[in-house]
């Protein structure tokens, strides 16, 4: 993975802060939100007309070659390169949203 990353005091195998990390740092088989983009207005534009926009869940399905996610229903293939420009929030980070680990709680009858 590249070593550039937009968040301070950053390091491939861990963040510094995360809370908000870049979308390839983010381990397959989790879900986040996406919280910023930090690409060129045009290519940040066609990102949210894929559906990669604020606010949404984003389910990373591989790191292979390129990063492989899962968005809006579809799978989607994206460049190490352009992933780093999109900062996510994990989702068990975000207020008011569930933690993926949670378990639903039983209320007695």
């Amino acid at each position: 993975m590249s070593e550039a990353c937009p968040v301070p005091n950053c390091t491939p195998d861990r963040c510094a802060a995360p809370a908000v990390c870049p979308l390839n740092r983010v381990r397959a088989g989790t879900t986040v939100v996406v919280k910023r983009l930090t690409a060129s207005p045009d290519m940040n534009q066609r990102l949210r007309e894929m559906g990669f926009g604020e606010e949404q869940r984003v389910k990373v399905l591989s790191l292979a070659n390129n990063l492989l996610c899962q968005v809006c229903n579809a799978r989607l293939g994206l460049s190490e390169r352009l992933a780093e420009t999109i900062l996510v929030q994990p989702l068990g980070m975000v207020p008011g949203l569930p933690s993926p680990t949670a378990r639903p709680v039983r209320l007695a009858a």
